[in-house]
């Protein structure tokens, strides 16, 4: 057996034969064509124009072309045998402006996607919002103002009506963390705001959206669907038994997870986060009612990881600093931590138990290079990724209920305020021509995903 077989082996030792396996993309980082077929502007348009918010003042306007190449891309899907492919859908393109009716060319896109999925068996998995929130409603108060939930569900209707007869998972919303914190708090994303309370009523806002698009789903479904919402997480740990830094390992969990999962899960946010923010003037608009629609039941929980973080407390207490561990890192800067990621699945399983996991996200950047042949020899992501997966393993050992993984991302793309210059794709992109290739990373999944069939 060849060292990287022995690593497929060890990788999927814990997993059952019917583990799901996948890959996954966003639409504003791939799709481009963002002015075609009824298109109107997301936030991510608006901010790729504000002078340095972006490297090089990079955008998604052509990005890899997915609008055009798509027919193309499903087929280099189905080449890595994959069971399921998670996209997003553009709200724009579906809904110019975010209200109205549906753009027919816009989700005739999407139509024709599901088809030549479904055409290869690749089960469609759809995210209905990956950041990219019509600039008609930013500028109307965006996710800090209650409407925008609504619309959210206005729109979670539109596109079941067009899908949902083919469709049967779906995510509402990836990573409301970092629409609500990074949007709003410290403006290094779209619409690159910082006010922090503004991110707090967006954080309540998106959880109410997911709850309104989810009973909006639910009430059209004509057959059972599979509801979820994606989150990124990693573990907080103190630096030591200070009660300074046990007190900002507190804090980063529950303003990194708790203040999601346990209003989605248990009905209400987590006593200590509310004081905390109280402290700092910062209210969660709650109405009445709103916890019972955020708590509406969940039939999978996605799971992002990346990297796990040791914290210690800082000069204002509202502050955990993030302290080296003193572990490699990826083109990111991020630590690489799978132990980190079992823990994460653990104490999920343990904390809300009963809520079946897929990791919709895990993945690595690192600066790829191209060999004279074309070979792209990335033995560091091959190395995460197969890292990873055996700390799902783990985790499922120890009872975790994970039920899948999806690699991200399929392929190199427009990575957010990084432009093009960080690739976590598992296929090369090659910007300039637009030509696919398949890294050694690929090879490895497609051939680890075949292994598993034979067990």
């Amino acid at each position: 057996m060849t060292i990287v077989g022995q690593r497929a082996t060890e990788a999927t030792a814990e997993l059952p034969a019917n583990f799901l396996w996948g890959v996954a993309t966003s639409a504003y980082q791939i799709e481009g064509a963002v002015a075609e077929d009824g298109r109107t502007p997301s936030i991510w348009d608006t901010f790729c124009r504000v002078p340095g918010a972006v490297i090089r003042e990079e955008n998604g306007d052509v990005a890899c072309d997915h609008y055009h190449r798509m027919p193309q891309d499903v087929e280099l899907i189905a080449g890595l045998g994959v069971d399921s492919y998670r996209f997003s859908i553009s709200w724009p393109r579906v809904q110019p402006g975010g209200r109205g009716p549906v753009n027919a060319k816009g989700l005739d896109f999407y139509s024709r996607l599901v088809d030549e999925l479904l055409g290869k068996g690749i089960k469609p998995w759809v995210t209905l919002y990956h950041w990219d929130l019509p600039q008609e409603l930013e500028d109307a108060g965006g996710w800090p103002e209650r409407d925008t939930a609504y619309r959210f569900a206005e729109y979670a209707g539109l596109v079941y009506e067009g899908l949902g007869d083919r469709v049967r998972t779906w995510t509402t919303l990836n990573e409301p963390w970092c629409s609500a914190m990074l949007g709003y708090d410290q403006g290094k994303h779209a619409p690159g705001i910082q006010n922090f309370g503004a991110s707090m009523r967006a954080v309540h806002h998106l959880l109410l959206g997911h709850g309104l698009a989810g009973q909006a789903l639910r009430a059209a479904a004509k057959e059972p669907i599979e509801l979820g919402i994606t989150l990124n997480m990693g573990s907080a740990k103190p630096a030591s038994d200070r009660p300074e830094d046990v007190d900002a390992a507190r804090r980063a969990d529950g303003l990194g997870t708790r203040i999601y999962l346990d209003p989605l899960v248990k009905g209400h946010y987590p006593e200590d986060v509310v004081a905390d923010l109280e402290a700092r003037g910062a209210v969660l608009p709650i109405e009445p009612g709103d916890l019972e629609v955020i708590s509406t039941p969940l039939d999978v929980l996605g799971v992002n990881y990346y990297s796990s973080h040791v914290f210690e407390g800082g000069e204002e207490p509202h502050e955990p600093v993030a302290v080296s561990q003193n572990l490699p890192v990826t083109a990111m800067d991020w630590e690489i931590v799978p132990q980190g990621f079992t823990d994460l699945l653990v104490r999920i399983s343990q904390d809300y138990p009963g809520l079946p996991m897929v990791i919709t996200e895990n993945g690595a950047a690192f600066d790829d290079e191209v060999d004279e042949n074309g070979v792209v020899d990335d033995s560091d992501r091959l190395s995460y990724i197969s890292d990873h997966i055996a700390a799902v393993g783990s985790a499922v050992a120890q009872g975790a209920d994970v039920r899948g993984y999806f690699a991200w991302s399929l392929m190199d793309n427009f990575e957010w305020a990084y432009g093009y210059d960080k690739r976590f794709g598992i296929v090369r992109v090659d910007y300039d021509t637009q030509e696919r290739t398949l890294k050694r990373s690929a090879e490895w999944y497609r051939d680890t995903i075949r292994s598993t069939r034979e067990k």
